[in-house]
Parts: structure tokens; C-alpha cells; sequence
């Protein structure tokens, strides 16, 4: 049996950024197969056309897919390991030995599959023979070597613990072309955003769009159960060869309070503007939402209506699957 790595990488190493993040996800390819039929579906019956990408959330239209997208991955049992670097301690480190920070950059990639692939891999069975790993495509892995970097470092560790896989293939792909690739970018952007605290800039549309997307995905049915168990998190700061395993509940508790603040405030100004007679376009023009934020106006009307936030939205996604 094939085995699959999907790798990608955010907020890459530079002086603009607190932190950089790396991220992977393996899974058979038989149920990968099935998880990318099923996403398939999804986007055929929402008719969404261009690939998912976290930071192209932007306008909530494209709620359905996302949420349906999100949510139908999430139920599959999955794990993604998340490694985290501080920026500015790397740099610092580059300059102290007179580096470059492609250099640095390069030895990261050596690092990485330490705990990135090892603890993807660690459980398989003698039934998965060989690994592919595919990278998100960027011009600089190839002058960088990455692509043969992963694979030696994954086999080196494979004949060192006398384990029953060999990384046959390591390759990019275009993520546009990739869901599995697409699915990393979705929910490391949305570790990266829980973590860097975008949601607290409610000056912009854009995080406030966000925001709503990653709260309704999380408080459907045991979401924020599973989010916690599947994804594991990695932090380097520097201190010698030590690791920190970040708790994502910390900052799912803050985003929730934050976020249920929000919307308490939000629902209140509605009771208090809103005439009877009201059309949505009337709430949302005295609400100051834009166009873009029309159906988090939708899930706040349903509200106070007395159905659930996700009423609107989810019932299609149950019909697709007949659940």
C-alpha cells in the first residue's frame, strides 16, 4: 500500500513575520482517494471554481464550500503536525554565524521531518511499503533541494529505527491541482490566524470574514473536540535542541471568548436598529456590513429568530451526503 505526505509552508522565514509555519498531512491513498472524491462533490453541487486558499477568504459567498470543505475533512480522522519556528531567533542565529537566511532556511528543511513526517509515519504498519511526499510547488525548492533533501532524511530515519517503508518519491505539485495540498493551507491558515490573533483587528472585513468562518466551522457538532485532538503543534524558539508542543486550546479559548464578545455586541445592535419592516439589505446598510458580509448577517438573523447559526448554510451540506 502508497502512503502520502502533503507539505507546505507559511509565513516564510524573513524579518516581516513573528513566526513561519510548516505543516503536513498523511494519509493512504485509498482514503485519500475517497476524502478528494467527497471534495469533489462538494464543489460541483456549491460551484465553486478556484482552488481553496485560506488567505483568498475574503468574501463570505464562498461560505458554503469552505464550511462543507472544513467540515467533511475534519470527520475523517486525520492528523497534520504543524512545526512553528520563531522568526526572530532564527535570524538572529543567521547573523551570529554569518549565514544567509536561504541557508537557514535550508537547514530547517533538514530539520523538519524530524517532527513534521516521523510522528505521520511512526504507527504504519508492514502493509505500506513505500511514501511519497509532495510539496506545495515553489521555484526555490528546486535550487534548494528540498525535494531530495526530505526524501534522504526520511529514509536515513526509516533504516535507522528499522522501519518497514521507503520514501520512494518526494515531488511538488501545484496546489491548485491538489486538494490535499489545499486542505494543509486551510487549516494551517487557520492555526496561523488563531495564533498571531488576527481576529483582533476588527478595523477590516477581511478578519472579521474569517473569523465568522473558522467560529462556525468549529461549533458544529464536536468540531472543536476533534480540531484539538487532530492537529498537533510544534514550536522551536531556540533553546538547544528542545521542542515545545504548543496547546491549540489556549488559543481556541481566547478566539472563543473574543469571538462570542463579538457577536453579543453585533446581535444587540441589531435589536436596537432593526424596524419591523426592515428588509436584510435595510439591516445590513445600518449594520455598516459590506456586500462581503452578508451571510454572517444571515447566521446573526437566524439567531435571533431562535434557529442555529449554521441553519442556512449546513442543510445543504446534510442532503449532499444524505447524513
Amino acid at each position: 500500500m502508497k502512503y502520502s505526505i502533503f507539505f507546505d509552508e507559511s509565513n516564510k522565514l524573513d524579518a516581516e513575520k513573528k513566526y513561519s509555519y510548516y505543516g503536513a498531512y498523511g494519509v493512504e491513498q485509498i482514503r485519500c482517494e475517497r476524502i478528494v472524491a467527497d471534495i469533489q462533490q462538494i464543489l460541483k453541487m456549491t460551484g465553486k471554481k478556484s482552488e481553496y486558499h485560506f488567505t483568498e477568504y475574503k468574501n463570505d459567498k464562498d461560505i458554503a464550500p469552505y464550511l462543507y470543505c472544513l467540515h467533511h475533512f475534519i470527520k475523517t480522522n486525520f492528523q497534520i503536525n504543524i512545526f512553528v519556528v520563531d522568526n526572530d531567533i532564527a535570524l538572529k542565529f543567521a547573523r551570529n554565524v554569518d549565514i544567509s537566511v536561504t541557508e537557514l532556511r535550508n537547514l530547517f528543511y533538514v530539520k523538519i521531518p524530524e517532527r513534521l513526517f516521523y510522528g505521520l509515519t511512526r504507527g504504519l504498519s508492514n502493509d505500506y511499503r513505500t511514501v511519497e511526499i509532495v510539496v506545495d510547488h515553489s521555484p526555490e525548492y528546486g535550487k534548494m533541494r528540498v525535494y531530495s533533501k526530505l526524501k534522504q532524511q526520511m529514509n536515513a530515519h526509516a533504516i535507522y529505527r528499522g522501519m518497514q517503508y521507503y520514501v520512494n518519491k518526494a515531488w511538488y505539485k501545484d496546489s491548485h491541482k491538489s486538494i490535499p495540498l489545499q486542505i494543509v493551507d486551510l487549516f494551517m491558515g487557520i492555526v496561523v490566524f488563531l495564533m498571531e490573533k488576527s481576529y483582533l483587528n476588527i478595523d477590516d472585513d477581511k478578519p472579521i470574514i474569517k473569523s465568522d468562518l473558522i467560529y462556525r466551522f468549529l461549533i458544529e457538532g464536536n468540531n472543536i473536540d476533534l480540531f484539538q485532538k487532530q492537529i498537533n503543534i510544534f514550536k522551536w524558539d531556540g533553546q538547544k535542541d528542545i521542542i515545545h508542543e504548543v496547546n491549540i486550546s489556549e488559543y481556541l479559548s481566547e478566539f472563543i471568548a473574543f469571538k462570542t464578545q463579538f457577536d453579543v455586541n453585533e446581535l444587540t445592535k441589531i435589536l436596537n436598529i432593526r424596524k419591523p419592516d426592515d428588509t436584510t439589505k435595510d439591516i445590513r446598510l445600518k449594520m455598516d456590513y459590506t456586500n462581503n458580509q452578508l451571510r454572517m448577517l444571515l447566521g446573526y438573523l437566524d439567531q435571533l429568530s431562535g434557529k442555529g447559526r449554521n441553519t442556512f448554510i449546513m442543510q445543504n451540506y446534510y442532503n449532499i451526503f444524505n447524513l
